[in-house]
C-alpha cells in the first residue's frame, strides 16, 4: 500500500512539475507499474460563434413613374385622334396605302380604342365591323395592340377615340383621320 502511494505522488510530481515521463522512466521506472491512469489534460470546449446580427429588411423603393416617351397635349378625344393615327402611321410605315384609295376597299371599320394615362390600350371595341372580314378585323385589334404605347395623353389622363380603318385588299390601310381620299 505505501508502495503504491508513493508511486502517486511520484507521478503527480511528474505531471505538477512538469517532468517528462521518458525523464521518469530513465530514472528507474517508478512509473511503470502505476495502476492509475493518467488522467488527460483538461480541454475547454470551444467557444460558442459570435452571434451574427439578425438581417436587415430591405429598405422600400420608390418607384419612380415611368415617363412616356411621346405625349399628346390634346384636350379632347377628338385633337387626340390625330396624334394616334399619326402614331400608327410611324409603326406601320411600310403598310400604309401611297395615294388616293381606289373606289372598292376590302374592308371598312370603325373601332374604339381606350388608351390609358401611359398610353397603353385599356380596350377596343368595334363600332362598325367588317364582320365579311375577320382577319382584317384581328389584323386591324393587334396592329393597335403592337403599335402601344401611344402618345399620353396629360391632359385627358385617359382618352377613348375613334377612327375609321380603311383597308385595301393588300392588306395596306390608311385610317381616316388622315387619309388621301379615294380615287
Amino acid at each position: 500500500m505505501k508502495h503504491s502511494a508513493n508511486r502517486r505522488s511520484c507521478l503527480h510530481w511528474a505531471l505538477t512539475s512538469g517532468a517528462s515521463l521518458a525523464l521518469a522512466s530513465l530514472t528507474g521506472g517508478f512509473l511503470a507499474g502505476c495502476s492509475t491512469p493518467i488522467p488527460a489534460p483538461p480541454v475547454s470546449p470551444p467557444s460558442p460563434p459570435e452571434p451574427s446580427p439578425p438581417p436587415t429588411p430591405p429598405s422600400p423603393v420608390a418607384v419612380a413613374p415611368s415617363i412616356p416617351e411621346h405625349v399628346s397635349v390634346a384636350s379632347s378625344a377628338k385633337t387626340y385622334r390625330r396624334d394616334a393615327a399619326s402614331h400608327l402611321y410611324k409603326k406601320n410605315s411600310n403598310r400604309i396605302f401611297k395615294g388616293k384609295l381606289p373606289p372598292l376597299l376590302y374592308a371598312v371599320g370603325v373601332l374604339q380604342v381606350e388608351v390609358d394615362a401611359q398610353g397603353y390600350v385599356l380596350s377596343t371595341s368595334w363600332m362598325r365591323a367588317p364582320k365579311h372580314a375577320p382577319e382584317v378585323m384581328a389584323e386591324i385589334e393587334r396592329t393597335v395592340r403592337n403599335a402601344a404605347p401611344f402618345p399620353a395623353p396629360v391632359k385627358l389622363g385617359k382618352v377613348t377615340y375613334t377612327d375609321t380603318w380603311l383597308w385595301h385588299k393588300t392588306g395596306q390601310f390608311q385610317l381616316d383621320t388622315l387619309t388621301e381620299g379615294q380615287a
